[in-house]
């Protein structure tokens, strides 16, 4: 009986399912398209359980030719815990933000405010109920605000 070759499936789909992890912590965060649905990670991660597939059929169906009998099934746990981890913290964790006392309720009048639109320009919600729009004469009787809630 001839050496069995090493299985490097079953450890470039470990290797990769802790990249899919940690990289987005230390480098995907940054941005918005990467952060608040985190698809690069996604692809890392299916990438690495892909590999950890192949290389647990590797190691049971050809246990002949390739090693990993035993440190196959320790890599798959520890790479399936990581990725359970990592969609708690993304579907789970994340979205159990504290409810905001102070938000204004549906029909409620939004209190005065005043911000910078994309031109730089500060707009209040007093100039905007006072301007009349387009061809219109007439003021608006209301403004339409929305409140997105994010992970600043």
């Amino acid at each position: 009986m001839g050496q069995r070759r090493r299985n490097w499936h079953l450890w470039a789909g470990f290797l990769l399912c802790l990249l899919g992890v940690v990289s987005y912590f230390f480098l995907f965060y940054r941005w918005p398209v990467t952060r608040d649905v985190p698809w690069v990670n996604f692809l890392i991660l299916a990438a690495g359980v892909v590999s950890l597939i192949s290389g647990l059929r590797r190691a049971f169906g050809q246990s002949q030719e390739f090693k990993g009998k035993i440190a196959g099934p320790i890599l798959g746990i520890l790479s399936l815990a990581a990725v359970g981890f990592f969609c708690f913290l993304i579907f789970y964790a994340t979205k159990q933000l504290p409810k905001s006392a102070g938000a204004p309720k549906v029909g409620q009048k939004a209190p005065e405010f005043a911000l910078k639109d994309e031109n730089n320009k500060e707009v209040s919600l007093a100039s905007l109920l006072a301007a009349p729009l387009g061809n219109s004469s007439t003021p608006p009787k209301g403004v339409f605000l929305i409140f997105y809630r994010g992970y600043w």
